[in-house]
C-alpha cells in the first residue's frame, strides 16, 4: 500500500514539474533568446551613434528602458519600401506605449532624405555604412539579406529576429506583447 502511495506521488510530481516546464516553455517562446555573440552585437549596435535625415547624431541608446523596433532597409529595396507603410502605422499606434522605431538605412544621406519627404516616415531614420550590416549576420541574418529587423524588449533582450518582409499583424501582436506592464 505504502509503495502504491509513493509510486503515485511521484507520478503526480513529475506530471506537475513536466506541466510547468510546458508553461513555461510556452510563455518564451515567441522570444528568443540571445547567445553570446547575439548578445555581444545587441550591445554593439545600441551603442551606435548615426546621422539622421538632418545630419543630426543618433544614440540608439537614447531609447534604452523603451521596446526598440530596428529596422535595416534600403531605398533600393522593394520589400523594405512596401513595409515601411504599416511600421509608420505601427509606430503612431504604439507611441504612447513605450515603443520605439527607428529604421537604420543602408544608403546614401540623399536618397533617404527624398525618400523621407516624399513618404513621411513616423518615425527616425538614420544613415549607416554598408559595414554596419555585418552586425545583423551575428544577430541571425547570415545572408545579410534586407529588409532585416530585430525587436528588443524593455530589458534590451531580443524579442523578435525577422529576416525579410515583416506583415503588419505580425508585428502588431509582437508589439502588443512586448508593450504590456
Amino acid at each position: 500500500m505504502k509503495r502504491g502511495i509513493n509510486f503515485l506521488l511521484v507520478v503526480i510530481v513529475a506530471f506537475a514539474a513536466g506541466a510547468a516546464g510546458l508553461y513555461a516553455a510556452r510563455q518564451n517562446a515567441s522570444q528568443p533568446v540571445a547567445t553570446p555573440a547575439q548578445s555581444a552585437a545587441l550591445a554593439r549596435l545600441t551603442a551606435l551613434d548615426l546621422p539622421d535625415t538632418t545630419g543630426r547624431q543618433q544614440a540608439l541608446n537614447q531609447w534604452q528602458g523603451k521596446v526598440l523596433v530596428v529596422n535595416f532597409w534600403a531605398t533600393w529595396c522593394p520589400p523594405c519600401r512596401k513595409e515601411i507603410p504599416a511600421f509608420s502605422a505601427m509606430s503612431r499606434k504604439y507611441a504612447d506605449k513605450g515603443v520605439q522605431f527607428v529604421g537604420i538605412s543602408i544608403d546614401t544621406p540623399k536618397n533617404v532624405v527624398d525618400f523621407q519627404a516624399a513618404q513621411n516616415v513616423a518615425y527616425p531614420l538614420v544613415i549607416a555604412s554598408p559595414s554596419v550590416i555585418s552586425l545583423t549576420e551575428e544577430l541571425g541574418n547570415t545572408s545579410q539579406g534586407l529588409p532585416f529587423t530585430i525587436i528588443l524588449d524593455r530589458k534590451g533582450g531580443l524579442g523578435l529576429v525577422k529576416l525579410g518582409a515583416l506583415s503588419e499583424d505580425e508585428l502588431d501582436r509582437k508589439l502588443a506583447e512586448l508593450s504590456k506592464g
